[in-house]
């Protein structure tokens, strides 16, 4: 997000974010974002569940007319200030307590629960006559009075604001629908003959069957109607807070202060002074202040907070390290690499908010829906008061069925049912080392029947790294490994490296070299031990006149045949044994492949590799020959993708490279591993944030199950609004009924939500 302050005006577009206060359910939203898009040069987001708008605008347009316009609108606007540093306590306390604390769902909870003490007594002697006394409905009065009036004034208010500024929002529906079953109890009591000593009501009723003329009371319909909205409204404040509490917490993960180096001497600074090229202490059990390198020391690094990973990664020398995680060994000092909204966790943060602040196809129709919804249930509950009046005479009747449709036509449920299944699912996302880029991206997975894999360093560990050792008879193994990685060791070629740490792993410190030699792609030579060693290809063996025995030449034809690189080793004049080394395969691709399957998804390898190499390692992942795509140019693997979609195919590509930014940009479905680099996670449309690839399968899972989250929650909100207006207009619905039926339909699509925090 490109924030920019109140008076400066951009040149070109820039974007801002706007936390948006006074909405009460999406119809609201919908009138900020239609009056903030009717404005020259600005486009608008505005996502009832996060409470925020999301704003692009021109040069020209200032920060300040866009809050100026949304306070016309009748709602308050301000940038939102910037992530707020806790305290160690505040930092460790559980989310529930967090959600706990927040002043406004406190304030909304005092409310509630003084309603609900106030509303009961009133519900329950108007609906059991049993507990009528001479004069109860002066004590209902006493008691219904401050339930509606106060206890209902959040919603008297907002709709006041909006009749202002010429609108209509829920709030509208239930102040009308309240203040109208009050007035005419008030009526009934002062001036007909509800207030009379000995009066009885005849209790509680499902329709809108009612006792007729002038001493008909509706106090339970008043004071339970606001009651139960505001249990509503609570609930579904405090889940819309659970909801958005993964993103918190990622945004409250890293240090607040650091050890820098300086002088020689440590001084404790906060984290926001330090600058790329700060050398910092980080001590066990502290968290890394910054995305870095390590400078000194070793050390296990837990990284399960960002990544998802339970097992820590070792860490040395040249290790990058990212900020947040922990040091869970020795001590280290680290050289920051990256500081500020540029770290890893920064990034994965801002990614997380605006996948949140986006809307998927289907939340743009709720929104239309919700926008002209209040209007039209108005005009209904006008409708029905009259057609009810014309037929049945029944003037007691005819306004208990159109207060039932003020009360129960609520369209929060529509408003929520996109962004509360985004918000749990994006969070859950973060916590699982999944970063989802926005709600469209959803809606791909559903699609994608083919999923490609790059090779290396997706598929493959993507170095290469010592295999087997083959001696020749009356040779020790551990002798030619010795002696080979000893004189490998003084090369820098990815293949003499493999060999160089896989014998320091496997034997021990290396000896030392003299007379070292490179020669120009055969391989190396030089004295070992007082032995004059070649390691390298058979050729040059053969060029110092050395010849391959029989069982070194069948087992290198071998190796080579299973996609390794074959080196000879000799000594003193003697071909000694073969040493293979390969790009590994990494243990976890095909559990990984074999998940991709189960989702119905159709694997193919990708490679720049000969088909020999690619097939061996389609072998070992359990990926069929044919779908094997060897020897592919970095440039052209956009063309492979295109050739697969062009086959009727929805395709999704896994990598980690520069070479495959383009193709992860073209893939109806980019997946980046997040072990790669910027440009491969920029052209993303999901990061997996640990470089397995088995993530990529749990990703389109969590996806695919965030999605169909979504379209469940739609299909209860349209289906509740289109089921519950006519039975309430027919007169099949007491109000009462209606008021819950209404509180429970916000309730119920925010808790369906919620279930997706258990996604594993």
């Amino acid at each position: 997000m490109t924030s920019t302050t109140a008076t400066t005006p951009i040149g070109a577009t820039a974007e801002v974010e706007l936390t948006i206060g006074g909405m009460t359910c999406a119809s609201c939203a919908a009138r900020v974002e239609k009056k903030l898009n009717r404005m020259d040069g600005v486009t608008a987001t505005v996502n009832y569940a996060t409470e925020r708008a999301k704003v692009s605008y021109a040069q020209g347009v200032l920060v300040t007319d866009l809050i100026a316009t949304v306070v016309k609108t009748g709602y308050t606007a301000e940038e939102p200030p910037p992530p707020r540093i806790e305290t160690p306590d505040a930092e460790e306390a559980d989310a529930e307590e967090a959600v706990e604390r927040d002043p406004e769902l406190s304030s909304l909870r005092e409310r509630l629960t003084v309603s609900v003490l106030l509303a009961l007594p009133v519900v329950l002697l108007s609906m059991v006559p049993a507990l009528q006394f001479d004069n109860w409905q002066w004590l209902a009065l006493t008691l219904a009075a401050p339930v509606v009036v106060w206890g209902g004034l959040p919603f008297h208010r907002a709709a006041f604001t909006n009749a202002r500024h010429g609108a209509a929002t829920m709030d509208t529906l239930v102040s009308v629908g309240t203040l109208a079953a009050f007035g005419w109890s008030l009526w009934a009591l002062f001036f007909g003959d509800a207030g009379m000593e000995g009066m009885r009501d005849e209790g509680f009723s499902l329709t809108v069957s009612r006792t007729e003329g002038s001493s008909a009371i509706y106090l339970e319909v008043a004071a339970g109607v606001v009651a139960l909205i505001l249990l509503g409204r609570y609930l579904e404040a405090r889940s819309k807070r659970q909801a958005g509490a993964a993103l918190r917490a990622l945004m409250e993960l890293g240090s607040k202060d650091v050890s820098v180096v300086r002088d020689g001497r440590e001084v404790r600074v906060p984290v926001t002074a330090l600058a790329v090229g700060d050398r910092f202490v980080v001590r066990p059990g502290e968290k890394v202040a910054t995305d870095g390198t390590v400078v000194e020391g070793s050390s296990a690094v837990d990284a399960s907070m960002l990544t998802g990973e339970s097992v820590p990664v070792d860490v040395t020398v040249g290790s990058a390290v990212t900020g947040a995680t922990v040091n869970a060994g020795g001590r280290l000092v680290v050289e920051a690499t990256r500081v500020g909204a540029d770290t890893r966790l920064a990034r994965m943060a801002r990614l997380v908010e605006d996948a949140q602040n986006g809307k998927a196809q289907v939340q743009r129709l709720a929104d239309r829906v919700s926008g002209i919804f209040v209007p039209v249930v108005l005009l209904i509950a006008v409708g029905t008061f009259g057609g009810w009046l014309g037929v049945t005479g029944d003037t007691a009747a005819a306004f208990t069925a159109a207060v039932a449709v003020l009360i129960i036509a609520c369209p929060c449920a529509l408003g929520l049912a996109t962004p509360t299944a985004l918000m749990v699912g994006t969070g859950r996302g973060a916590q699982l080392g999944i970063l989802i880029k926005g709600p469209e991206v959803l809606e791909s997975t559903r699609r994608v029947d083919t999923v490609v894999l790059d090779k290396t360093g997706t598929v493959t560990t993507g170095r290469m790294t010592l295999q087997e050792v083959y001696a020749a008879d009356g040779t020790d193994e551990e002798r030619v490994l010795r002696l080979a990685g000893a004189l490998e060791h003084a090369s820098e070629h990815p293949v003499a490296r493999a060999v160089a740490e896989g014998a320091e792993a496997r034997t021990g410190p290396l000896a030392a070299v003299e007379g070292f030699e490179n020669v120009a792609g055969l391989g190396v030579r030089g004295t070992v031990e007082g032995h004059a060693v070649l390691v390298g290809r058979a050729r040059l063996l053969e060029e110092a006149g050395i010849a391959l025995p029989e069982e070194l030449v069948a087992f290198k034809a071998r190796a080579e045949e299973d996609g390794r690189t074959a080196v000879a080793v000799a000594w003193d004049g003697t071909a000694r044994g073969v040493v293979t080394v390969a790009d590994a395969v990494k243990e976890t691709s095909a559990e990984a492949v074999r998940a991709l399957r189960a989702l119905g998804l159709r694997p193919v390898l990708l490679t720049g590799d000969n088909r020999t190499v690619a097939e061996s390692v389609a072998r070992a992942v359990g990926i069929d020959p044919a779908d094997v795509i060897a020897e592919v140019l970095p440039r052209d693997k956009v063309d492979v993708i295109e050739r697969l979609r062009g086959e009727g195919r929805t395709v999704a590509m896994v990598g980690d490279g520069v070479n495959d930014a383009a193709a992860l940009a073209t893939a109806d479905l980019g997946l980046a591993m997040g072990t790669g680099t910027d440009a491969a996670i920029e052209a993303s449309d999901l990061t997996l944030v640990r470089g397995d690839l088995r993530v990529a399968a749990d990703a389109i899972r969590l996806s695919r199950k965030t999605l169909s989250t979504i379209r469940g929650n739609l299909v209860w909100a349209f289906g509740y609004n289109v089921a519950a207006l006519p039975l309430a207009a027919a007169g099949l619905l007491n109000p009462m009924i209606a008021g819950a039926a209404m509180a429970f339909s916000s309730v119920f699509v925010v808790t369906n939500s919620l279930r997706l925090r258990a996604f594993s």
